[in-house]
């Protein structure tokens, strides 16, 4: 079944290779080297995240379903019947089923994501399982403006954002707080959003969440240089950078880097980068948000904090956001 021409037309924003390009040479211009995170996700990057996603070090993705499991109902009534819901960075669709499963009539979905093949795959999977559901899928990268699809027939009782697995951590806060600003405006006065975030705990537990020892992370963060290399004519030595995770107690983040094993050069066409061994490439924050922190962060994106739910260990939170009726977005 092709989700594409059965439900919604593909709405294909995703950036082009000019972008990346644009995105990579100025980064590695930088000092210190950085290059952006939502590259990773290319169909092999893809791929070893949804791998992350099932590694026993990886605490987030199976407490964050736990919750959702746990409190589905209860999100389901604060939608209430009818609502449509957008999922941002939506990728191989697992959590959504839960929700989608506990509401009352959603009047359509529409997953937004940058990876192209990978949000297809997983729209084909949700209209067979959900076939009176409209679903709408937007190729595109959800920190850049984009307009909802309209949906046919009557307008939605109540739009919902959906943000799951902690994604919001990969923002800086003044980023974090701009994308919420910008997700309420998309939803309009009235909406909900639902976040999901990890909260701060010490790094015995959390070094080992993006340093497995299978080595997944690893070969998740140096597929972004193979990527570099298969779509821009990169000429970067694999095996001579290495994947390092850090604990960086005062922005309360972990960090992941791609340190040079040596002094070495690498080309991407005509421009030519030098590293010094030990110099890294930064290529991710994942930030933990303590839950008052959090709720800091979301009034000053315009919300008011609806419900805050953490598992026993206190892991991993879910937050649940209202864009106030009255708010001039």
């Amino acid at each position: 079944m092709n989700v594409v021409s059965a439900l919604h037309e593909l709405r294909d924003l995703s950036p082009g290779k000019e972008e990346f390009r644009a995105s990579v040479l100025a980064g590695l211009s930088a000092s210190p080297k950085t290059l952006p995170c939502k590259f990773f996700y290319d169909a092999e990057g893809s791929r070893l995240f949804d791998l992350i996603c099932e590694l026993p070090e990886y605490y987030p993705t199976r407490t964050e379903v736990a919750l959702l499991t746990a409190r589905a109902a209860e999100l389901a009534a604060l939608a209430g019947p009818g609502a449509a819901l957008v999922e941002f960075g939506s990728g191989a669709g697992v959590k959504i089923r839960l929700l989608l499963e506990a509401m009352r009539e959603p009047s359509l979905y529409v997953p937004v994501d940058i990876s192209r093949g990978h949000l297809l795959a997983a729209a084909d999977g949700l209209a067979e399982d959900f076939p009176g559901l409209p679903i709408a899928p937007v190729c595109a990268d959800y920190t850049a403006p984009f307009l909802l699809p309209a949906p046919s027939g009557q307008p939605p009782r109540r739009w919902a954002g959906f943000f799951p697995g902690s994604t919001i951590g990969n923002f800086t806060p003044p980023e974090a707080t701009a994308f919420l600003a910008g997700a309420a405006r998309l939803l309009g006065p009235g909406s909900l959003m639902i976040v999901g975030t990890d909260l701060p705990k010490e790094p015995a537990v959390l070094i080992p969440a993006y340093d497995d020892a299978a080595g997944v992370t690893a070969a998740f963060n140096l597929n972004l240089l193979a990527r570099i290399n298969a779509e821009l004519g990169g000429e970067f030595d694999l095996a001579a950078f290495r994947h390092e995770a850090r604990w960086n107690a005062a922005e309360s983040r972990v960090e992941m880097h791609l340190v040079s094993r040596h002094n070495q050069s690498a080309r991407i066409g005509a421009s030519r980068f030098t590293f010094a061994g030990g110099e890294s490439i930064h290529t991710e924050n994942s930030y933990k948000y303590a839950a008052d922190a959090f709720r800091r962060l979301a009034d000053d994106a315009g919300y008011r904090a609806l419900r805050f739910w953490t598992d026993p260990a206190g892991l991993f939170g879910i937050h649940v956001l209202e864009v106030p009726a009255s708010a001039r977005v």
